[in-house]
């Protein structure tokens, strides 16, 4: 979080015991470590709900995908029945064409 060297630290100490006194500097950094703790907390706290959230976008449009692939797959289905129907209807017109020609040969 914080990017501190051990030279800056060394300098923070300092002057801390210089303003604060070497009476109070250990209550202060008890305190001080105490909200640096508390404030670590809740930044992990809140990096992990900004992940879920982003985990469950991701998840909703997974499932958005998915629904699109089966409207896309019953469409593909449909045409498919379809196109077979046609199929058997012109096999169908073929043979009747054929027979057709076929009397019309022996008739002549």
């Amino acid at each position: 979080m914080f990017d501190i060297g051990f030279s800056e630290l060394v300098m923070i100490g300092l002057v801390s015991l210089i303003v604060i006194g070497p009476e109070r500097l250990p209550k202060v950094a008890r305190i001080a470590g105490y909200w640096i703790g508390k404030s670590r907390s809740m930044m992990a706290s809140v990096k992990a709900e900004i992940q879920q959230e982003f985990q469950q976008e991701e998840l909703r449009q997974i499932l958005k995908d998915q629904l699109d692939l089966q409207e896309l797959h019953t469409a593909i289905n449909e045409t498919t029945e379809a196109t077979e129907a046609l199929k058997v209807s012109l096999i169908e017109s073929l043979e009747d064409t054929k027979i057709e020609k076929s009397q019309v040969n022996e008739s002549k």
